[in-house]
């Protein structure tokens, strides 16, 4: 196939995509207001939890380096 089929067949090839996206849009159950807060709230829960944690750890970690560094350097 040419380069001037593959254009002349682009037009019939982006309405059957546009279509098939309508029908699949409308297939989607979309989640109500109550549900989108609910999981909302979670995750940014979730992402505080994982910054708390990882803050503690990093904090574990720099105090154990220096003090191993201290220790080899004295």
């Amino acid at each position: 196939m040419d380069f001037v089929e593959r254009v002349k067949g682009w037009p019939a090839a982006t309405r059957s995509y546009v279509n098939e996206l309508q029908l699949e849009m409308k297939r989607v159950t979309w989640p109500n207001k109550k549900q989108v807060q609910s999981t909302t709230a979670v995750v940014i829960l979730t992402v505080f939890a994982f910054a708390a944690y990882f803050a503690v750890v990093d904090l574990l970690l720099t105090r154990s380096v220096t003090k191993i560094y201290d220790v080899f350097t004295k």
